[in-house]
């Protein structure tokens, strides 16, 4: 038994038993880590350099990649590190960093997601109020009131969980920090504040999800009403994308931390947390990039001068 004055540090749960399946881990986090960032640094960069794509969508796209790579250089890094060496310990000061970016990085990208949605709702809906609703100025203070709330957010949920007194060990059933497996290490009921908390939060992620659901219905019904096949297609190919990453996102996410304790498991929790948390990042850019044309565009002409400047 000890408490949380004297944890020096934690236990993460290992990928694998044996060193070749530890190896492949590795490789596979290696993979997927690097097409993240090459994938969003493309899209980052087509962004910020094609002045045609400096637009509230595009905007916010950027700041979507930008949260991805946060989240994939959060939890992978350190996967691979104890994959490849062989070891599953965590400091109790990177453990705490790690849960607040894990944190902050998933709270703010569902925010902006949901900004996303206004943005797709407002130039499907009313479009004659598109500059109006969504100017330059108002898309900055949007994008900065989810970097900050996240923040905050994230701030808040990991001094309460780290304040908690630990007395089950230090061992973590993930291979990253995250608020529940610390919970389960508390031995007082000083946990139930950050369970109120976390009651809070998804309250208001539940508010966020019914605004994307309301939202949805709405532009369906519009887009249906267009009587061009051609003005569909163009409807569609902007909103099917970011509907593919709210569902991926938010499915993966709800099964991970409401799944019956029936059917749950160390292997199961594990690769469940791998699809919310690390392909996301990866898969984003490429849902994004199949159906829009002046994205891929701009992707195209940067590589381009690129190979022209080496």
């Amino acid at each position: 038994m000890s408490n949380s004055s004297s944890i020096r540090h934690f236990l993460l749960l290992a990928l694998a038993d044996t060193r070749q399946l530890q190896l492949l881990h590795f490789c596979l986090f290696l993979g997927i880590s690097l097409a993240a960032l090459l994938a969003n640094g493309l899209i980052i960069s087509a962004v910020a350099c094609g002045h045609h794509l400096h637009t509230p969508m595009f905007f916010f796209l950027l700041n979507l990649a930008l949260t991805d790579l946060g989240s994939i250089c959060t939890t992978v890094p350190k996967a691979m590190h104890n994959s490849l060496w062989h070891t599953n310990n965590i400091s109790y000061s990177a453990c705490a960093a790690q849960l607040f970016l894990v944190f902050f990085f998933l709270g703010t990208e569902f925010s902006l997601l949901t900004i996303m949605c206004y943005d797709r709702y407002v130039s499907i809906c009313k479009p004659l109020h598109y500059g109006t609703l969504l100017g330059s100025r108002a898309c900055a203070h949007m994008a900065a009131a989810a970097w900050a709330s996240a923040f905050l957010n994230a701030l808040l949920h990991t001094a309460n969980t780290f304040s908690l007194p630990l007395c089950q060990g230090n061992a973590l059933g993930q291979f990253f920090c995250e608020i529940p497996q610390i919970l389960k290490l508390s031995c007082s009921h000083s946990y139930l504040r950050e369970l109120g908390l976390i009651a809070v939060s998804l309250y208001l992620v539940f508010c966020c999800f019914v605004f994307i659901v309301f939202s949805y219905v709405q532009i369906f019904r519009v887009v249906l009403r267009i009587p061009s096949e051609q003005g569909r297609h163009k409807a569609f190919s902007t909103c099917l994308p970011h509907l593919a990453v709210i569902s991926l996102f938010v499915i993966t996410a709800t099964f991970t931390h409401m799944k019956p304790p029936s059917i749950s498991s160390p292997t199961l929790d594990m690769v469940v947390s791998v699809l919310y948390s690390v392909v996301p990042p990866a898969t984003n850019p490429l849902i994004y990039s199949l159906r829009n044309q002046e994205l891929k565009a701009a992707v195209w002409t940067l590589m381009t001068r690129w190979r022209m400047k080496q």
